[in-house]
C-alpha cells in the first residue's frame, strides 16, 4: 500500500475520493445533466489539492474514448468507473448501478494501489454510493446533496424517482458529516430528513475572482462588442433549460418590459429527459410573444467563458423554483453585475434585496419586470448596486472553503466512523 504523504496535521486526510456518479466535472456547465454541481466539484477539488489534500473525482464513464485516468492538475484527478454501458444514462435510470460502482470504485484502488482516507459524496446518487463504500471500506463519509426531493416538492417540482427521498434520508442518517451551503439548507435537512444537527456544518461554496471580476462601462462595451451584441440593453439567464430554473418566465418578463431596446441572453442547454421538448417551448414562447429579435439563445459555455456574458449583461436573472445555492448568481455578482432572483433557498443568502440585487416573492412576468425596468431605467443606481454586488461576492472565495474543509475532514480522519442510525 502506498505510503501515506506528510501533510501539516498528523490527521489531515491526504487523499479524498471526491464521488459525482451521475455528471463528471470534466462535462459541459448548462447542459445535460451538468451544472453548478460540475463546477463546484471541479473547483473544490482543485482548492484542495492545492491545500495539500489530494483528490480523486469517481464518476461513471459515459463514453468509450474516456481514460481511466485524467490528471487534471498536481493531486487533482478524474477516474473514469465501468458501470453499466459507457453512454449517458438517465440519472433515474442509475439508482440500478449503485452496486456496481462501488464494485468499479474497489477494482480501481486495487488496480491503483490507492488508499482513500475519506469520501466526499454529491448528490443523491453518489450519497448512495458512498453508503455503501462507507461500511465496505470503514472510511468516514461526508455528504453535500445539492438539491433534496422534498425541498423541491414543497417548491411544485416533482420530477425525481420515487425513492429518491428514501436513499437520501438513508444516507444522512449513516453520514459523519452533512455539508451545507446555507443555514436555510441546513435546517431543511433536519426537518425533511431528521438530520442530526451536530453532524451538519454550513460551508458556503466558492468563486474564482481571477476569472469572474468586474470592468468599468468600456470594459462592458468591449464584452459586448465581444459577443457581437448591439442591443442597449442586456439581460442574462444562464443555466440548464429545465422548468426548475424558470427560463420561461425570464422571456415572459422581457415581454412584460415592453422594452424594445432590451436584448434577453439564455446561455445553457438542454437538460434531463424532457430537455429537448422545453428548448422547443421555449422557442415557441418566443415566437409567440414577437420577441424574436430580443431574445438570443446561447449554447452551453465554458466556465471562464461565462464571465464575458456576465460583463457583458445589465442585469442578471435567476429565476429558478428552488436552488441550494445559487452559483449563478454569486459569479454575477463577482463580475458586478446585479441579480434579479427569486427569493428562494441559497438566493436570499448571495442577494441582498435593494442593496445587491433584488429578492422577487411572486412568479408572475410583472414581479421580475417591475424591479428589471427600475434597474434599467437608472444607470447610476445600477452601477452603485453592480458595485455593492461585487463587494459582497469577497466573503467567498474558493480557498475559504478548501480552508474550512481540510480542517473538517481532519477532525473526521481523527476518530472512527459514525454507525447508522
Amino acid at each position: 500500500m502506498p505510503q501515506r504523504a506528510d501533510t501539516l496535521h498528523p490527521d489531515m486526510p491526504s487523499r479524498l475520493a471526491i464521488l459525482s456518479a451521475h455528471t463528471s466535472p470534466l462535462a459541459q456547465p448548462g447542459s445535460g445533466d451538468g451544472g453548478g454541481m460540475n463546477i463546484y466539484v471541479a473547483s473544490l477539488a482543485s482548492a484542495l489539492a492545492r491545500a495539500g489534500v489530494e483528490c480523486d473525482v469517481l464518476t461513471r464513464r459515459q463514453h468509450p474514448s474516456e481514460a481511466p485516468v485524467v490528471e487534471i492538475e498536481p493531486g487533482f484527478r478524474v477516474v473514469h468507473l465501468d458501470a453499466g454501458p459507457p453512454a449517458p444514462i438517465a440519472k433515474h435510470e442509475l439508482i440500478e448501478l449503485v452496486g456496481p460502482l462501488a464494485d468499479a470504485t474497489e477494482r480501481f484502488m486495487d488496480d491503483d494501489g490507492v488508499d482513500y482516507d475519506l469520501l466526499h459524496a454529491n448528490y443523491w446518487i453518489s450519497g448512495a454510493v458512498g453508503h455503501v463504500l462507507k461500511h465496505r471500506l470503514s472510511l468516514p463519509l461526508v455528504a453535500t446533496f445539492h438539491t433534496l426531493a422534498r425541498v423541491k416538492a414543497d417548491a411544485g417540482v416533482d420530477d425525481d424517482v420515487e425513492d429518491r427521498s428514501v436513499v437520501e434520508h438513508e444516507t444522512v442518517n449513516c453520514c459523519d458529516l452533512m455539508l451545507a451551503s446555507t443555514v436555510e439548507e441546513a435546517q431543511q435537512l433536519a426537518q425533511h430528513y431528521g438530520a442530526d444537527p451536530e453532524r451538519i456544518e454550513i460551508v458556503p461554496p466558492g468563486v474564482n475572482h481571477d476569472v469572474f471580476s468586474p470592468v468599468d462601462k468600456r470594459g462592458r462595451h468591449a464584452a459586448r462588442r465581444a459577443l457581437g451584441i448591439s442591443a442597449r440593453h442586456v439581460l442574462l439567464f444562464a443555466g440548464r433549460l429545465q422548468p426548475l430554473k424558470g427560463a420561461s418566465l425570464a422571456i415572459h418578463a422581457l415581454a412584460e418590459l415592453q422594452d424594445p431596446d432590451a436584448l434577453l441572453l439564455l446561455v445553457g442547454g438542454p437538460s434531463g429527459p424532457d430537455g429537448d421538448l422545453e428548448v422547443r417551448r421555449l422557442r415557441q414562447l418566443v415566437v409567440e410573444l414577437g420577441l424574436e429579435r430580443q431574445v438570443r439563445f446561447v449554447p452551453p459555455q465554458p466556465h471562464d467563458r461565462l464571465a464575458v456574458y456576465y460583463r457583458a449583461a445589465d442585469i442578471c436573472v435567476v429565476p429558478s423554483r428552488t436552488e441550494s445555492f445559487g452559483l449563478v448568481a454569486l459569479e454575477a455578482a463577482a463580475c458586478g453585475t446585479p441579480v434579479v432572483a427569486a427569493s428562494v433557498g441559497g438566493l436570499r443568502s448571495i442577494v441582498e434585496d435593494g442593496v445587491t440585487g433584488y429578492l422577487v416573492e411572486g412568479r408572475e412576468p410583472l414581479d421580475y419586470a417591475t424591479p428589471l425596468r427600475a434597474l434599467l431605467q437608472d444607470d447610476a443606481f445600477a452601477r452603485q448596486m453592480g458595485n455593492a454586488a461585487e463587494l459582497s461576492s469577497r466573503r467567498y472565495a474558493w480557498s475559504i472553503t478548501a480552508a474550512r474543509l481540510r480542517r473538517l475532514y481532519g477532525d473526521l480522519a481523527a476518530r472512527e466512523p459514525v454507525s447508522c442510525r
